[in-house]
């Protein structure tokens, strides 16, 4: 399991409707992507949900590299790049993966944590504790899913959790989920990754 993730930020006085006309108009299109366990459409708007900023910015769990590459150099993202220009896309190594107890209900809130692995710490014990935390964030009411991954050139930790209300038991920047695409979503690998 690979996650990914870029960010587009907008100013602050951006018309956050031509994402969501966007979003209405292609996001059907990795409804059927091969090797995408999910796509959350994710969108902060300045001021809302305690943005600081206007920002587009999906989050992908990718069940096949080969499906990652292909949407990242056979055009997937190229139409993303010609729009707004080309952002960092930032990537992460699977630790875990879990669904939660409302994991049949529509997405409305995306929360992502990122935080560091501290300079000395046992990553072992780092990612293990990681593990723990997405197992808790699936088990809180309307969680739809938990995942944990890590960016070892960064030594970044990213937890990531989907839910079907707007006040989930998470930390971290909270996202407006404005659609899902998850062909593949069930055959991502639960639990622990190594």
């Amino acid at each position: 399991m690979h996650a990914m993730q870029y960010e587009v930020t907008l100013p602050a006085d951006y018309d956050m409707g031509v994402i969501r006309a966007r979003v209405a108009r292609l996001g059907h299109l990795l409804d059927d992507w091969e090797g995408l366990g999910f796509k959350a459409y994710l969108m902060r708007e300045r001021g809302v949900q305690g943005s600081p900023v206007n920002q587009y910015a999906p989050f992908y769990l990718w069940n096949t590299v080969e499906g990652m590459n292909t949407f990242l150099w056979g055009g997937g993202f190229q139409g993303l790049s010609n729009d707004f220009g080309r952002p960092a896309v930032r990537q992460w190594t699977g630790l875990a993966y879990e669904e939660g107890g409302a994991a049949g209900a529509p997405v409305r809130l995306a929360v992502r944590e990122r935080r560091p692995v501290p300079e000395g710490a046992v990553a072992g014990e780092v990612a293990g504790e990681a593990v723990r935390e997405a197992a808790r964030l699936a088990a809180q009411e309307g969680a739809v899913c938990a995942a944990a991954a890590v960016d070892t050139g960064r030594w970044e930790l990213v937890l990531f959790s989907l839910w079907a209300h707007d006040s989930p038991a998470a930390d971290g920047d909270r996202f407006q989920v404005l659609h899902l695409s998850a062909p593949e979503r069930a055959r991502l690998p639960r639990g622990r990754q190594w």
